[in-house]
């Protein structure tokens, strides 16, 4: 176990502790930066290797780091994974009992910890920063630094008060470190927590391994069925916006027989645990969650993740869909949209009494909804935002696959501006698409609906047909939803030139499908290898032993390279990624047992 008396070199620590042979593009300055007692700050993408950014330079340097974190989950899946390597580390939190947070307090104290992670509260607490000053600190990690920013998409005023760090301990080097921070929240970062001439790492936000997809909402339950027969036996999260719809999309999942569950922030904290553990321990495919299941979420092997709503800001959903993928492998981004939905939220925002807040909660949803609605490649429109401008399509979002296709829409626009005219522009989308479509439903009956000229002129069309157009001409300002009266269709002065016959107008064809996307080929096309069955399983016993997650033991990665290398001796096994020597002692012989029995049957 790595304590106070082990400090090798960065490198050494990296193959030894990791299991890396070489570090990822950015991470070394980083840490030769922070191994010199030097401050930084980090902005690198979800899967990107930031911990390591920090808990490289905890090893090397003598005394002991804090690193303050926002999650009880997030703080626990770190710990367990640092010491499954080797690493002398723990949390202090509130899931601990008095005892067990005594026992941590004595090992701070007597040197026997190097890493400790805290919640920013019990951090800035009088008697614990009293008892920093008596300890041998080497560093401060500050990880999902973007709360501490008023424009950051998940500010939170405790971290805001973390400025104090540098008046109290001016010589400890300090490090934030976050995936989501556009260049407001980076100045803001950098003036609350007052940096001795800090290195400022700014890398990539793009992560080309994930493929973001839109579809347009019509019938979403359907649609999402359709969806994850796609993804069968996949780990995923689906986000949605409520409590209630995460309890009644879990329960349908169930019904379909697939294995899920649900988790919101007004479930017993145990449950809540209970569901973490089960999907991580992969026990449990599919977690349907609202923004309370998120920051601790570190499992690699997340191959989609669904929004069934649109996210509040472009700061969440880079967020959210970044759990997918981290282990490097193809992965999937995708977002059911109606937009309905932006009006929606927008309401919930405005009861925000802060109106400077407000303001900025408001231009960050129109921010997505621009997203949402963007007709050119969806990864630039998510790059550019965040200031990495790009002028290359990436060929790996839906615009991308499957550009989109405009036509001339006169006619149909004049199908609906005429029927919305005639029903007295006093009812919504569903109703006027129900007259076009000749419904004979006893309301369209009862107002004489069906008597209008307009009645039935849309037949040749499908229902989704036209609520993709009536949203288009609400889009080009033709018509407006008036919120005071029931969402009620209105026609607007633009729409006058249309209805004359003197413009005519083009819209998008209607996406009323999925775009096909061609499977790739991961390095986990060897999951058909008997071998990667045989060392999945290993690997299950023994984090089941263990009390652990499997991607703790070896990643999917590591064992995929493991079924296609097929390393018959320990030097070879060490050569696997993410074998370092700790897990070469802890694990190896097992998994050489098995590899070395399925080499013999050949």
């Amino acid at each position: 176990m790595l304590n106070q008396q082990s400090c090798p070199s960065a490198q050494q620590l990296l193959l030894d502790v990791f299991g890396y042979n070489t570090f990822r593009e950015g991470q070394e300055p980083i840490i030769n930066h922070l191994c010199a007692g030097g401050d930084a700050l980090v902005v690198m993408p979800t899967g990107g290797g930031k911990s390591l950014c920090f808990q490289i330079p905890a090893l090397v340097r003598p005394g002991i780091c804090f690193v303050i974190s926002p999650l009880i989950s997030l703080m626990k899946d770190q710990v367990d994974t640092l010491q499954a390597c080797g690493v002398a580390a723990a949390y202090l939190n509130s899931s601990l009992s008095y005892a067990q947070q005594n026992q941590i307090l004595n090992e701070m104290h007597t040197g026997q910890l190097k890493i400790v992670y805290i919640a920013p509260e019990r951090l800035l607490r009088a008697d614990f920063m009293q008892r920093l000053e008596n300890l041998p600190i080497n560093l401060f990690a500050i990880d999902e630094a973007h709360c501490i920013s008023q424009w950051g998409h998940d500010f939170r005023p405790e971290y805001a008060l973390l400025g104090q760090l540098k008046q109290r301990f001016p010589d400890i080097p300090l490090v934030a470190l976050t995936a989501t921070a556009d260049h407001a929240t980076q100045r803001d970062i950098l003036a609350r927590l007052q940096f001795n001439d800090p290195l400022v790492a700014i890398h990539s936000f793009d992560r080309p391994n994930i493929e973001y997809l839109l579809i347009e909402k019509y019938r979403p339950l359907a649609q999402l069925f359709h969806y994850l027969d796609e993804h069968k036996n996949e780990s995923g999260i689906i986000y949605c916006t409520s409590r209630r719809r995460t309890e009644e999309l879990s329960q349908k999942l169930i019904a379909k027989g697939l294995k899920a569950r649900c988790y919101h922030a007004g479930l017993a904290i145990e449950m809540r645990q209970s569901v973490q553990d089960l999907f991580i321990k992969d026990e449990v495919d599919i977690v349907v969650a609202t923004v309370a299941f998120g920051m601790g979420i570190d499992k690699p092997n997340v191959r989609f993740v669904v929004h069934y709503e649109i996210p509040k800001n472009i700061e969440s959903y880079y967020q959210e869909t970044g759990r997918a993928g981290r282990d490097g492998l193809p992965a999937q981004a995708m977002l059911f949209y109606d937009p309905a939905d932006p009006a929606k939220i927008r309401g919930l925002l405005e009861k925000n009494e802060n109106k400077e807040q407000l303001r900025i909660e408001l231009h960050k949803l129109n921010t997505m909804v621009a997203f949402a609605e963007a007709q050119t490649c969806r990864r630039q429109v998510l790059l550019n935002y965040f200031g990495e401008y790009s002028h290359k399509a990436c060929g790996n979002c839906d615009i991308c696959l499957d550009p989109p296709k405009s036509y001339d829409a006169t006619e149909d626009a004049q199908k609906i501006l005429s029927c919305v005219y005639r029903t007295g522009q006093q009812f919504g989308i569903g109703h006027v698409v129900e007259v076009l479509k000749g419904a004979q439903t006893a309301r369209i009956k009862s107002l004489g609906h069906d008597k209008l000229s307009t009645f039935a002129i849309g037949q040749a069309q499908a229902v989704e047909h036209w609520l993709s157009i009536v949203r288009q001409l609400i889009h080009c300002g033709l018509l407006m939803q008036n919120l005071t009266r029931g969402s009620a269709l209105q026609l607007t002065q633009a729409s006058r030139p249309i209805l004359r016959s003197e413009q005519a107008l083009y819209l998008a064809v209607p996406r009323l499908k999925m775009v096909k996307v061609k499977k790739k080929r991961t390095l986990l096309s060897s999951t058909d290898n008997k071998l990667f069955a045989r060392l999945r399983q290993l690997r299950k016993q023994i984090a089941d032993r263990e009390n652990l997650p499997p991607y703790i033991i070896f990643s999917d990665v590591s064992l995929s390279e493991m079924s296609e290398i097929v390393p018959l001796s320990r030097a070879e096994f060490l050569n696997i990624s993410g074998v370092g020597q700790i897990k070469l002692d802890k694990y190896g012989a097992e998994f050489l047992a098995i590899i070395n029995e399925y080499a013999q049957s050949l």
